[in-house]
């Protein structure tokens, strides 16, 4: 099993990374901050401007670290990888199966993606009986357990985006009645991505990117092409097959969100507003978060397919590798994660 190493996140605007024999050196400022060994980091997530210098890109190529570059608003812009690992066999497998994929390998994505839903909705449920006082929560049920319904008889692709896009309405619809704590500070009205328009969405959008970048260096070091998925459309710079697997495990990165205001680990201090109305993550917030969605990823989980302890943060990695067999044909069908 892979071992779960450090994920490095730079979060200060003036930050630069470069390399000291074997060490990644971050100033800022012209005033060293700090130096770790590269052994020690798994993965890179740069929020900073200035970047890096190119010998320690290099570096992270060669020992296959791979370096995601974010706005520090927490928009995607770029991703240093190196050489991919795995024959070139595996890819042309994906490509030739992907290029006409069988609806079943979305239909199970939807209804994935609809199970994990209910059953967050329901654990809220459980514990908070009295946000479903006008019974709006089991109609959202409801009609979430249509949707897996329907999925499966959706003909092609663009009823089975009908069917989820219906069902994402529903559940946003009452994803704020889950909101416990900090309401007069914390409300989601409707899902706005870019820019986000709230709090809510604001932590929602920040987390789906680090998320979708742990999707695609997973689909990377397993030897299969991030960009080239089965649901999501193609689109240049966009990372499709992460897209695709990261609709089972949204409900990860909608729990914690829940947790971080409910528990008032998080506070209206921690963003701020810019003038055309978005709402971002302050410096200090995004510390809040990333050092929450680490502890999440030290977090372990019973595997549903393989029965097996596993830390959250492999997740991604298991679950390409699952993806992976199913090209190769060493499995029948790709098992998408369920939680229970």
């Amino acid at each position: 099993m892979r071992k779960l190493l450090n994920s490095l996140y730079i979060t200060d605007e003036t930050a630069w990374l470069y390399l000291d024999g074997e060490n990644i050196v971050c100033k800022c400022q012209d005033s060293e901050k700090f130096r770790m060994p590269f052994i020690n980091i798994e993965e890179i997530f740069c929020f900073s401007y200035l970047g890096c210098s190119p010998a320690h890109m290099g570096k992270c190529c060669e020992l296959g670290i791979p370096i995601n570059f974010i706005s520090p608003s927490g928009e995607f812009l770029a991703r240093v990888q190196g050489k991919t690992k795995g024959n070139v066999f595996l890819r042309k497998a994906q490509y030739e199966q992907f290029g006409n994929a069988p609806i079943l390998l979305s239909q199970n994505t939807v209804a994935a993606k609809n199970a994990n839903t209910i059953f967050l909705i329901k654990r809220s449920l459980r514990d908070y009986p009295q946000i479903n006082e006008d019974g709006k929560i089991t109609e959202c049920i409801s009609k979430l357990e249509k949707g897996i319904d329907a999925a499966y008889h959706a003909n092609d692709k663009d009823s089975l985006l009908g069917i989820e896009g219906s069902c994402a309405k529903e559940y946003f619809d009452i994803f704020d009645r889950l909101i416990l704590s900090q309401k007069e500070d914390f409300q989601l009205i409707r899902r706005t991505k870019r820019p986000p328009l709230d709090k809510v969405n604001a932590l929602l959008s920040y987390l789906y990117t680090i998320m979708t970048a742990n999707y695609a260096s997973a689909l990377e070091s397993v030897g299969l092409d991030s960009c080239y998925g089965f649901y999501h459309q193609l689109r240049s710079g966009r990372a499709s097959l992460a897209c695709d697997l990261m609709e089972e495990a949204r409900c990860i990165v909608e729990r914690l969100v829940l947790t971080l205001i409910n528990l008032k680990k998080i506070s209206e201090n921690d963003f701020e507003q810019q003038a055309g109305g978005a709402i971002f993550l302050t410096k200090e917030g995004k510390k809040k978060v990333l050092t929450a969605w680490q502890e999440k990823r030290r977090s372990e989980l019973v595997h549903p397919y393989l029965k097996e302890k596993i830390s959250f943060g492999l997740l991604p990695y298991v679950q390409s590798s699952l993806l992976a067999k199913y090209i190769r044909g060493e499995i029948s069908e790709y098992p998408c994660y369920l939680q229970k």
